[in-house]
């Protein structure tokens, strides 16, 4: 294909619709987290119970990821994030209309599926759709849709849940990724399939001394930062904010998100990931402390909960820019491998961390909160374990 086709007028469109549909896959992801006691009341489980929807979507992704990436390698690129779009489409679909809880987790699994066919492969496209002077912007776009969805999606699938009932969020989330795949189907040009990697291949990098060490960072990181955020509502209103008030709050985590992702993205070129990672696991335990702190002295003091759920935000997803930077540093010719895995393991520690939460929350907020905090300052004590003198390359 010449560098004409693939930098034309349509290309430089594809970079966008591909930032959409990581949109909607971030969105779909946590999107329960705004309206669940409301779904566990349809469905008739505990609240507890149906976080687990999260837990089984990450899940399902983490272990899927690696798979599916072996198995799709050879399709096109345009059939292959087409059918995915139109996968999650169909999923959310399906969730939408479950009669009963068992369906909703089957329905969750195929869209973790979907998703994780979507994400990884939009973003090595939006790479080979642009010049090599603004491949990292590209991907940047694409993998920013997450964090977006993060800081809007969430809240708004929060807002459209409290207005019209959780099966219309849902819905909703089926009708964006249908639009976006008629959007990449119309926009992205005809670009190959890759050699396939068998899978044994792929998982061999994890002999890697560096790789074993800095992995379970990512599990124990995100498991901290999710402890909590699949049970919001129960978790705010400890705090003091209604139903209504937690689109706001949740708003606030994802302003923090973003501002967290952008600045370590910046400091961690700066000053090292070792660094970038010990402040945010400071504030992620910080933020949540505090909020353990509120709802066990019944304070209400609405302003100070905005502030510490920033702080939250933004030590959750200031973890991944440096994360990756350590990998690809200690395996730099394994780089596409490496970042993949970084991505698996993101959604167990966001599973691990989710099933945690649920089993808290029957103890109460106060201790859902002492356990994430507990967490991230296990997860900074680990960091400093495995990355002294030895490992500064990391």
């Amino acid at each position: 294909m010449s560098d004409v086709s693939l930098r034309g007028r349509g290309a430089r469109g594809a970079v966008p619709a591909l930032a959409l549909g990581t949109f909607a896959v971030g969105t779909d992801a946590f999107v329960v987290a705004g309206f669940l006691p409301e779904l566990a009341a349809d469905l008739g489980v505990p609240t507890a119970t149906a976080g687990q929807a999260v837990t089984v979507f990450a899940a399902a992704y983490a272990l899927l990821s690696p798979v599916l990436a072996t198995l799709t390698a050879r399709l096109p690129r345009r059939r292959l994030l087409v059918g995915a779009l139109v996968g999650l489409g169909a999923a959310n679909l399906a969730s939408a209309l479950a009669p009963d809880f068992g369906v909703l987790l089957a329905s969750r699994v195929a869209a973790a599926a979907a998703a994780a066919a979507f994400t990884p492969n939009a973003g090595a496209v939006a790479a080979s759709l642009v010049r090599p002077e603004r491949r990292a912007r590209a991907l940047a776009v694409v993998v920013g849709g997450l964090t977006v969805a993060t800081a809007l999606g969430v809240p708004l699938g929060g807002v459209v849940g409290e207005w019209t009932g959780w099966r219309w969020a849902l819905g909703a989330v089926a009708g964006l990724a249908l639009l976006v795949a008629g959007a990449v189907a119309a926009l992205l040009p005809y670009l190959p399939g890759n050699p396939r990697v068998p899978l044994r291949e792929r998982l061999a990098v994890l002999r890697h001394p560096a790789v074993r060490a800095i992995l379970p960072l990512t599990v124990l990181g995100m498991a901290a930062a999710y402890t909590v955020y699949a049970y919001s509502v129960p978790a705010l209103a400890a705090v003091g904010l209604t139903a209504r008030d937690t689109a706001w709050a949740l708003g606030l985590y994802g302003i923090g998100a973003v501002l967290g992702n952008l600045g370590a993205g910046l400091a961690t070129d700066r000053v090292g990931g070792v660094r970038v990672l010990r402040v945010g696991y400071v504030l992620m335990a910080a933020g949540l402390a505090g909020l353990g702190a509120l709802a066990a002295g019944g304070v209400r003091m609405p302003v100070l909960v905005g502030v510490l759920m920033v702080a939250w935000g933004a030590g959750s997803w200031c973890q991944t820019p440096p994360q990756q930077h350590r990998l690809i540093a200690a395996t730099p010719g394994e780089a596409p491998l490496v970042v993949a895995l970084n991505s698996s393991a993101i959604y167990a520690g966001i599973g691990a961390g989710t099933l945690t939460g649920g089993l808290t929350a029957r103890s109460g907020a106060v201790t859902m909160y002492a356990t994430a905090a507990g967490l991230a300052v296990l997860a900074l004590v680990y960091l400093l374990l495995t990355a002294g003198e030895r490992t500064a390359s990391w």
